[in-house]
């Protein structure tokens, strides 16, 4: 007889048959050694289970709907995989696509998806930026919860399940997906890593949240909150403008992480210096008054 079977393994457990003609130990000794691991190993899976069960989220409202407002510029090579990304999520979405005036060819793309179920297309005349872009497809969300995505999957539209459950649950009115919750973010870019920690710390100076990221693309609102504010910044303002007029109204924030692959400005990155300094302008201006 192999010395495997006298192991304390969930194995021994299955060769039970043969340890009565077992000399040394006694065979009754082996039985209940075994019988007790094997009630460890149970009384493990049991706390498994139970683990799982207490970490597994909540089932979604039936009648949940979410807008989620793209605006796009000269985006044609992502913006279908981000519809198609959002289509695939477990909930019912309404899908807002606010094209800003794009010269590369994107707003014919987007024609031929015109009429889609659940697909809203706005085609602006006049390139305004992302604030306004945004302002117009808030105006036309039907969604109990609004969430905005960017067209170029730097941030990935999987994750806005999680990003609506803080408001779902009733735990939140806005949330946040932060680069930066639980993980050092993977833009490899100092500078911008340095240029966003700046602008948040400011922020949360002026409003006084604690947020991590103040400046990502990933946010989600009830609807109901973003009727109450007067939003005005047309470009890059619009992300420490909103963020100082919900702290203001005293709404509750709160963020989740959210996964991030950055592009470079040679494949069309569109944040400078200039909205680095109109940010900061922002923060001061709307940390005050709206």
């Amino acid at each position: 007889m192999s010395n495997a079977m006298l192991n304390d393994t969930p194995s021994s457990v299955h060769s039970m048959a043969f340890v009565p003609y077992l000399s040394h130990p006694p065979a009754a000794e082996i039985v209940s050694r075994a019988e007790r691991k094997l009630a460890e190993i149970e009384a493990l899976w049991d706390l498994m289970e139970l683990d799982e069960e207490s970490v597994l989220p909540a089932s979604l409202p039936t009648d949940l709907r979410v807008s989620v407002v793209i605006p796009v510029y000269n985006e044609k090579r992502t913006v279908f995989d981000v519809i198609a990304r959002i289509r695939a999520l477990p909930f019912e979405t309404e899908i807002i696509v606010v094209d800003d005036c794009s010269t590369d060819g994107t707003r014919g793309w987007l024609e031929t998806v015109r009429g889609a179920p659940g697909l809203k297309l706005i085609l602006k005349d006049e390139n305004q930026g992302k604030g306004a872009a945004l302002r117009t497809g808030f105006m036309n969300a039907t969604g109990q919860i609004v969430v905005v995505q960017d067209a170029d999957l730097e941030y990935d539209p999987r994750d806005i399940e999680t990003l609506i459950r803080p408001i779902i649950s009733g735990d939140a009115d806005v949330c946040y997906g932060s680069r930066y919750f639980y993980r050092r973010s993977s833009d490899r870019s100092f500078l911008h890593r340095l240029v966003n920690r700046t602008l948040t710390t400011a922020s949360n100076l002026f409003t006084g949240l604690r947020l991590t990221d103040m400046e990502t693309c990933h946010k989600a609102f009830r609807t109901n909150v973003l009727r109450d504010l007067p939003l005005k910044q047309n470009r890059f303002g619009f992300e420490p403008e909103v963020t100082a007029k919900i702290a203001r109204r005293k709404y509750r924030v709160t963020e989740t992480p959210s996964s991030y692959k950055p592009r470079g400005y040679a494949e069309g990155k569109k944040i400078g210096f200039r909205d680095a300094l109109n940010a900061i302008y922002c923060i001061a201006r709307y940390g005050f008054a709206d």
